[in-house]
C-alpha cells in the first residue's frame, strides 16, 4: 500500500508541475514530429521532413 500511495504522490506532483509550468506562461507539452504518422513513403502534412524522408 505504501508503494502505491508513493507514486500515486509522485504522479500527482509531475501533474502539479506541469499545470503550474502552463499557468506561468510555458508552452504545454507536443508530440514529436514523428511515428507512424511520418513513416517512410507517407505524406505527412505536419511533418518538417515533406514525406517522410
Amino acid at each position: 500500500m505504501g508503494t502505491f500511495l508513493l507514486a500515486f504522490g509522485l504522479i500527482g506532483l509531475s501533474l502539479a508541475g506541469l499545470g503550474i509550468g502552463v499557468m506561468f506562461g510555458r508552452p504545454p507539452l507536443k508530440g514529436s514530429c514523428g511515428g507512424l504518422a511520418c513513416a517512410k513513403g507517407l505524406s505527412c502534412s505536419g511533418c518538417r521532413k515533406g514525406d517522410g524522408q
